[in-house]
């Protein structure tokens, strides 16, 4: 069976688990203090250009969102989020049980905003009740979101400029920002340092065995950043595994090169869905890509391709979601394009 399940289907890009090996015997200091670390965020800081940013190495997505959001909120506040978005959706009310809760907002192709937010704020104020709700303290948006979709760089400035307006920070997930920034797109990664106020590097689904690197690029670290983190059950005592990973994977480009080659394989992808006139659920410009299908020609797919399920919008169809990554290969695509052709000829 060949798999478009995920973007983290398989372990590590050769070069990280390379360098994993490779340092596997050297005795080095444990959470976060060893060489590798402090090089990884330099290395970062330097692509982020933004010297004085503080970096912080976590183990998972659902892990990084919830120490973020809870650890920047007051117990009186919650965080803005799309009603597609990962906190309000899929990561199993981590934020609620941190004592903190999602105010979901409608979203266009995944993605909030600004007048959105604006006018969630205005009317929230304009409430002479609001002392007695849950205050808007944080904006949560993801990039690419769950939908596979972009913000450009005005959209990016637009909410920025009304996280400012209401002195609230703007939070940016890049579980899959390897893709996002190898798309299409005017968005790089300085920018997300000048726009945002906290936003993470992923790594487990862009080549890591495990990992996103937390970025404070504005100076806004909550104090005492890692002991609140160990408080949470999330500093992990072996953090080389984590320096290790993202000092590979901000050698030579490495992390650009992932997703460079992820969104090349994408190309591919839609060639093949094109040709067996595939329908396309919604337009993705990164490397998700959703489908419609016939229950029926799900039946007959299902045991020689895995996808991802994702909703199912009637009786007829399901909406399935197609992903590829840095481990992506040509023989993957025509296994694909073979199982298509016996189930559409």
């Amino acid at each position: 069976m060949v798999s478009f399940e995920s973007d983290y289907i398989a372990g590590a890009h050769p070069d990280v688990l390379k360098a994993l090996q490779e340092t596997n015997l050297e005795a080095l200091p444990g959470y976060g203090m060893d060489v590798y670390c402090l090089r990884a965020k330099e290395k970062i800081r330097t692509a982020c250009d933004c010297p004085e940013a503080d970096v912080e190495f976590l183990v998972g997505g659902t892990q990084t969102n919830q120490v973020v959001i809870s650890t920047m909120l007051k117990d009186y506040e919650g965080v803005i989020a799309a009603e597609t978005g990962h906190v309000s959706v899929h990561e199993a009310g981590a934020i609620e049980h941190a004592g903190r809760k999602v105010l979901a907002l409608p979203q266009a192709d995944g993605k909030l905003s600004a007048d959105s937010v604006r006018a969630y704020l205005e009317t929230f104020y304009a409430d002479a009740n609001h002392d007695h709700m849950v205050f808007p303290g944080m904006v949560y948006i993801s990039h690419p979101t769950e939908y596979g979709t972009l913000y450009s760089r005005a959209e990016l400035e637009a909410l920025s400029a009304v996280c400012r307006e209401y002195e609230i920070p703007l939070f940016l997930d890049g579980a899959r920002l390897a893709y996002g920034l190898a798309a299409r797109t005017d968005v790089k990664l300085p920018d997300l340092a000048a726009l945002c106020d906290v936003f993470y590097i992923g790594g487990t689904k862009c080549g890591a065995l495990c990992g996103e690197a937390v970025v404070f690029p504005k100076g806004n670290c909550p104090e005492h950043f890692v002991t609140l983190i160990k408080q949470r059950g999330a500093l992990l005592a072996k953090g080389r595994l984590l320096g290790v990973q993202f000092d590979a994977l901000f050698t030579d480009d490495l992390y650009l090169r992932i997703g460079q080659h992820a969104m090349a394989m994408t190309e591919k992808l839609i060639a093949v869905l094109e040709k067996h006139h595939v329908e396309f659920y919604t337009e993705s410009p990164t490397n998700q890509q959703f489908i419609a299908l016939r229950n029926e020609d799900w039946e007959r797919l299902k045991n020689a391709v895995a996808l991802s399920f994702w909703e199912q919008p009637d009786d007829e169809f399901t909406v399935f979601r197609a992903a590829t990554s840095w481990s992506t290969t040509d023989e993957d695509l025509a296994a694909l394009d073979a199982a298509l052709e016996e189930v559409f000829a």
